[in-house]
């Protein structure tokens, strides 16, 4: 249940827009050791369904869903998370515009590497949100409203989208740990890193027969030999045209 728009990837301003309107999945992407693996579809919908009472659930949802790599899911702030406004014609952040919108997107133009640019100059893209992942986005800006406000005094604002209980940037090794609980809740073992969705992502979208150019464009590659290179075990052979690649995959509207 995969579902992306037609025209997949278009420009904005120097960055690139690509758009979406449902989910995807990738493969092992970096360091040497044990080979990345991607989750299926039944495991992905295991993953997801245990994920919902975990802290991690919108940081699950939208790494499956979009693909975006986990040092860019750590450095999202609020102000990169856009809705369209229909009226205006313009993305505003749903600090501004709130969550009363049809179409949501990410600027993904930050990463908690050195200096927080981005892998490479083409990683930065904006990428529209799936359904589910804007439901899930718009129910974690709710808790972590309730959260600051329980923190008060030792809240600290960094506009962090996924933080700590107290706004402080996630650990990485914590965000490993939890996610390795949903995994063994969702019975499928704790050998499983959060880089591994975005392998997911590629898998799926593949699977759903989107164009190795267009996962290309969401994985932030510089070109499709990269993704080739990087995500070859996850690439059916033949890609076949793609069209509503993950609202069909994982169902429109329902709720993550």
């Amino acid at each position: 249940m995969i579902s992306f728009l037609s025209g997949c990837s278009h420009l904005t301003g120097k960055h690139r827009l690509v758009l979406w309107d449902g989910l995807g999945i990738p493969s092992a992407e970096g360091k040497a050791g044990r080979p990345s693996r991607a989750l299926t579809f039944d495991q992905a919908n295991a993953v997801l369904e245990q994920a919902k009472s975990s802290r991690l659930h919108a940081y699950v949802v939208i790494s499956l869903m979009t693909g975006i790599r986990t040092e860019e899911a750590r450095a999202l702030r609020w102000e990169h998370v856009v809705a369209w406004d229909a009226k205006r014609k313009v993305w505003r952040p749903v600090s501004e515009a709130g969550f009363r919108h049809k179409r949501f997107a990410l600027y993904v133009w930050r990463s908690v590497r050195k200096h927080g640019d981005t892998k490479t100059e083409k990683s930065r893209r904006t990428l529209e949100l799936p359904e589910r992942a804007a439901e899930a986005l718009k129910a974690h800006h709710a808790r972590q409203a309730a959260q600051k406000l329980k923190a008060g005094e030792s809240w600290q604002n960094n506009d962090l989208v996924f933080c700590s209980p107290t706004g402080t940037p996630l650990d990485a090794a914590n965000v490993r740990r939890a996610f390795r609980l949903i995994t063994k809740k969702a019975k499928i073992g704790e050998k499983w890193t959060p880089r591994e969705l975005r392998h997911s992502f590629v898998s799926i979208m593949s699977d759903s027969g989107v164009p190795i150019e267009n996962i290309a464009d969401l994985c932030g590659h510089s070109s499709t030999a990269v993704t080739e290179e990087v995500y070859r075990h996850q690439l059916k052979p033949v890609i076949t045209k793609g069209a509503e690649a993950i609202n069909s995959v994982f169902g429109r509207g329902k709720s993550a």
